[in-house]
């Protein structure tokens, strides 16, 4: 079956670029990024961003991201494939990665959401690879079976490029 990934949510201010493979089937029959109950994406971006949001609306999930400074997209454009698994992406027809990163001056950075994404994107970026800060994330996904404390770490690394200050720590008596 022939899947086609979503258009780049992205603005002229954003820092850093979140690059997942393809929307799963969850994903493409709702049209939302990341919909599946069980993706930990929405968890993992919160702790970057600052704010909870998986509390928000999906309009409003996205408003926030693109606020932080923060766009999403996919490497592959169209691909067949049976079911969810980047394991089973066949036939890729690729965005473009490198049109599209050219076109953000803002850009500085690049988090890959998955080891699929990261070997597919780099190939695209080619030399424009050497100029951004690249960041290979743990998926997100439910089936990267890796829990959410052991992958916020690498996650959290986005939070650099943003233009966000975290509320002052409140000091702890002894």
């Amino acid at each position: 079956m022939i899947k086609t990934s979503f258009p780049p949510v992205v603005d002229r201010n954003t820092v850093v670029l979140v690059l997942g493979s393809l929307p799963g089937d969850r994903s493409l029959a709702v049209q939302r990024y990341y919909a599946h109950p069980q993706n930990q994406f929405w968890a993992l971006m919160s702790g970057v961003v600052g704010t909870d949001l998986r509390a928000l609306d999906y309009d409003a999930r996205l408003g926030t991201l693109l606020s932080c400074g923060v766009g999403l997209w996919d490497v592959v454009g169209t691909a067949s494939r049976v079911g969810s698994s980047d394991a089973a992406i066949r036939d890729v027809s690729a965005n473009d990665l490198a049109a599209l990163v050219q076109s953000l001056s803002s850009l500085r950075a690049i988090g890959f959401n998955g080891g699929t994404a990261l070997a597919i994107g780099r190939r695209q970026l080619g030399v424009l690879a050497d100029t951004l800060a690249i960041v290979a994330l743990p998926s997100s996904s439910p089936l990267h079976t890796v829990g959410i404390a052991a992958k916020q770490p690498a996650w959290d690394q986005l939070a650099t490029w943003l233009h966000r200050t975290r509320p002052p720590e409140t000091p702890t008596r002894s």
